[in-house]
């Protein structure tokens, strides 16, 4: 979906949102002793809330699949649970700086951030998709753990049984899908229709050619150069990637017209998305479908 320009939150909103402060009850733990969690975006939710299992309450702001978190506008039901919240995860990195309004609106003591740009040491104007890497995600797994541990110290060891488990278990086959892409097609070049896809090419070992620049500005909705079109022309045509990659969730027009390149090419075209697809799916469901598309088109264009 076509980024646009970057909406700001409704005044209607904040002006019913700030009066929440001081009635939300926020400080060591929600009803029931629990930690109550809001996520701005579901792929963080997702995580959060398997390591938190029955001991936190999690509720994930973004939980649509056709939702944009750039262009994203908050209801009062998402003020509310922010307001209800004492621990906050948000992407941060530019991405969703509505949630961070929504946090303002709401001061509350006693609340706790996860900024994840903030946490991996990504500025804002840098890469904003930090769940397309997989050592971030393993920072944010520790970072949520140890604020768990924080808010419900009680439960602590129950919290380390829970990451453990989620990386071992839970994150098995994530893991071994990146090794395996890695091990058999490593160095070979491939194009992408934008940036998400850059964090995780290195991981995979991929050499991704699509030039840089064309990669963000479909990933920030600005209009990439000319030269850059017709380079990624050239890359398909004359055969120098071997496997297409694109956002399926902001296609545009030059994206369409790649990929139809491609296919006129029999260059192979793979899919990933920028929120859990489907609806109701876990992280490493969805992270281990894409890879294994990914893992199918490389072997139809390799013969590996």
């Amino acid at each position: 979906m076509a980024r646009g320009s970057r909406h700001t939150v409704a005044l209607a909103i904040c002006a019913l949102i700030v009066p929440l402060a001081g009635c939300s009850g926020v400080g060591g733990a929600a009803s029931g002793g629990r930690p109550n969690v809001a996520a701005a975006e579901n792929v963080w939710g997702s995580i959060a809330s398997q390591l938190g299992g029955d001991r936190v309450t999690v509720t994930s702001i973004i939980d649509n699949p056709n939702a944009d978190p750039h262009d994203y506008e908050p209801t009062t039901e998402d003020a509310r649970s922010m307001a209800a919240a004492n621990f906050v995860i948000e992407n941060g990195v530019g991405y969703d700086p509505w949630a961070q309004r929504l946090v303002d609106a709401n001061p509350v003591s006693g609340r706790d951030i996860l900024n994840v740009g903030t946490l991996v040491g990504e500025p804002t104007g840098g890469n904003p998709h930090r769940w397309y890497s997989p050592s971030d995600v393993q920072q944010v797994i520790d970072a949520i753990t140890s604020e768990y541990q924080k808010l419900d110290p009680a439960d602590a060891s129950y919290f380390d049984q829970q990451r453990s488990s989620f990386e071992t278990a839970g994150l098995a086959r994530y893991h071994a899908l990146i090794s395996e892409i890695k091990t058999k097609y490593a160095g070979t070049p491939v194009g992408a229709s934008e940036s998400i896809f850059a964090l995780m090419a290195p991981d995979l070992g991929l050499n991704l050619i699509t030039p840089p620049a064309f990669l963000t500005a479909i990933s920030e909705g600005t209009e990439p150069t000319a030269a850059d079109k017709a380079a990624i022309d050239h890359q398909i045509a004359a055969h120098e990637i071997k496997v297409y990659v694109y956002n399926s969730q902001n296609a545009t027009p030059d994206i369409q017209r790649q990929i139809d390149e491609a296919r006129a090419a029999n260059i192979p075209i793979t899919t990933i998305t920028e929120t859990l697809f489907p609806a109701g799916a876990t992280f490493q469901a969805w992270q281990v479908a894409q890879l294994q598309a990914l893992a199918a088109a490389l072997h139809e264009a390799t013969g590996r």
